[in-house]
């Protein structure tokens, strides 16, 4: 959610968490009278800064029409939808054929993805059945079954499979212009006057429409829908571009032409600030562009401490097109590869030739660094064929392993198709949300029984794959011992760590503040998770948010972590700090600090 529009004094205070208190609060125009500084705040997705003139977007929500129609017309309206559907198809055809060689990649396999959903018979048809059943018009039967299937998805306990449903109301959206006469969502800017840069604001922004985005004089955008693992936020990061979404109401409180400062890594928006802040915030731009360039330089560099302890930094990805992204920006493999991507947006399972190409691809890329490839994470919240389900608590329901180990058949063929991609190079087996020590051993037997049904097939795999377990419950994080013996690695999701040990929802506005990875719970928990691995020999990484943010890195490093993985637009920032810190000096501070009844301070551990 936005903050409201400010009064110089509220917004001075807005902009303090951003660093600028003074600036603001010195802010003045040329007769010495306050300035009418408004702050906003969303979700930072996209690094960076940008300064321009804003292009407010009408409602992407368009006026939809809600009528019956006459039985007779069924026929008709049904047509009408199926050639909407088709003309969106065909849209999304000839953006696919025409991506420019220098588009990011991942923003065809998202193309790919709006494709199938137009196709999906859960959207269609039921659609159809609508209209036929019901008498709705064609707009009013897309948008009651994009609002059911919209539903199913906000419903979701993970954050990634959740965001997908921005995808479903996208591709609605595509088909209601078509319906509507006009396929372009965003505005043709080539006609505004001035040289200033411009900043796109919308209700949502797609993909597919970022294409109208690239170069030129657009510098960033903002939304009110959207969050930091949505596709948009993916081809975002891709593109360099500084992005806030999640903000709710922004077209409401900036208009056309308002001069505006887009703070990516904040998550805030100024708008019409004072010469004085734009001044500001031209020297932090200047300065973020020679700190990337500099960060460019230590792609190649070891990532090393400066008293010699060599740190693995890999790279966390949701599409196999980002796999590229993680060999440029030097990544030592894939840390994290999700694998919900295959299963979601669908009426049926992937086969395994398909989740074969999928994994396979990105072990190929990768070119023989590791590739540690998760199992399906999915919610008991809603099942694959698309029926949601009831759960009175998704999060501590049948989900990750537990929903896996239930269905045998369908984690059969996933397993046979990492087991097929090892063929191609190292690969890693990561198990999600274990608690109990038979889930290992049930996952361990069921990757047995796939080795012998490819063995039967004559098909080849690599006679070892390492498998390695999600420590994110509680259970297993105090109870450390025999999970690091009994498996090959371990690897610390502390985003569901952190929730589940202060009972702690996210999502919740409510309590979401309280969401705190200093705890000192949480960091002996990871601490006795990391020596549990240092003591068996076994290696230990962490793959939430702690392991990306640049503060933490420190933090980590003190706690003994020799192994990251994060986005990697992250990474090189993560290596800059392994670079300047002393290892050996920060195990010493950290180690006093876990005695303390309060969070560690991230200032005390300065430099080394």
């Amino acid at each position: 959610m936005s903050r409201n529009r400010t009064t110089p004094e509220s917004a001075s205070l807005g902009v303090a968490e951003a660093g600028l208190s003074t600036t603001l609060n010195n802010a003045h125009d040329g007769a010495g009278a306050a300035s009418p500084v408004v702050c906003l705040y969303g979700k930072g997705v996209a690094k960076g800064y940008a300064i321009g003139r804003a292009v407010v977007m009408g409602a992407a929500a368009l006026e939809v029409a809600h009528y019956r129609i006459a039985p007779e017309d069924v026929p008709a309206e049904s047509s009408r939808l199926t050639e909407a559907l088709a003309s969106a198809q065909h849209e999304l055809r000839l953006l696919a054929d025409t991506l420019p060689a220098d588009a990011p990649r991942e923003l065809g396999a998202m193309l790919n993805v709006h494709s199938l959903l137009l196709g999906d018979p859960l959207l269609a048809e039921q659609t159809l059945a609508l209209i036929a059943e019901r008498h709705y018009n064609a707009e009013w039967a897309l948008t009651t079954q994009g609002q059911m299937l919209g539903q199913q998805f906000d419903a979701m306990e993970d954050e990634y499979l959740r965001e997908r449903g921005a995808d479903v109301r996208q591709v609605i959206e595509r088909v209601l212009h078509v319906l509507a006469g006009t396929s372009a969502i965003l505005p043709d800017m080539s006609h505004m006057g001035g040289d200033d840069a411009l900043v796109v604001v919308a209700h949502d922004i797609s993909p597919a429409d970022m294409l109208r985005l690239r170069g030129g004089r657009f510098a960033a955008f903002v939304t009110d829908l959207g969050g930091p693992t949505s596709h948009t936020a993916i081809v975002a990061r891709s593109m360099g571009v500084p992005a806030v979404v999640a903000m709710g109401n922004v077209r409401e409180l900036v208009r056309d032409g308002d001069m505006l400062i887009i703070d990516g890594a904040a998550g805030a928006v100024v708008v019409n600030p004072s010469d004085r802040i734009l001044q500001e915030y031209r020297r932090r731009q200047a300065v973020y562009a020679d700190e990337r360039a500099e960060l460019g330089l230590l792609r190649d560099e070891p990532s090393v401490t400066l008293d010699g302890i060599d740190i693995v930094l890999h790279a966390n990805i949701e599409l196999p097109e980002e796999a590229a992204l993680a060999l440029a920006s030097g990544a030592h493999g894939i840390g994290l590869f999700r694998s919900e991507f295959l299963f979601m947006g669908r009426p049926d399972l992937p086969g395994e030739e398909e989740q074969y190409e999928a994994y396979s691809s990105v072990v190929k890329v990768m070119a023989g660094r590791p590739v540690t490839i998760r199992t399906l994470d999915i919610g008991s919240d809603k099942t694959l064929d698309g029926e949601a389900t009831v759960a009175t608590n998704p999060a501590l329901g049948q989900r990750a392993i537990r929903y896996c180990l239930a269905r045998p058949e369908m984690f059969a063929t996933q397993l046979r198709a990492i087991l097929r991609a090892s063929a191609h190079g190292p690969v890693r087996l990561l198990i999600p949300m274990i608690a109990h020590m038979h889930e290992v051993v049930a996952t361990k037997a069921a990757i047995e029984s796939a080795r012998r049904e490819l063995d039967a097939r004559g098909q080849a795999y690599a006679p070892h794959m390492e498998v390695g377990a999600m420590v994110e419950v509680p259970a297993i994080a105090i109870a450390i011992e025999p999970f690091a013996q009994a498996l090959d690695f371990l690897s610390i999701g502390t985003n569901d760590l952190i929730q589940y040990t202060l009972a702690i929802d996210r999502g919740d506005h409510d309590v979401a503040a309280l969401y705190d990875p200093l705890h000192p719970a949480v960091l002996r928990l990871v601490a006795n998770t990391i020596n549990a691995g240092e003591r068996a020999g076994k290696p230990v990484a962490v793959c939430g948010e702690m392991a990306g943010d640049s503060r933490m890195t420190r933090l980590l490093l003190g706690l003994g972590l020799t192994e990251f993985s994060m986005h990697p637009q992250q990474l090189l920032d993560v290596k800059r700090e392994v670079r300047r810190a002393h290892s050996n000096a920060l195990r010493i501070k950290v180690a006093t600090a876990l005695n303390r009844a309060l969070p560690v301070d991230l200032d005390a551990l300065g430099p080394t």
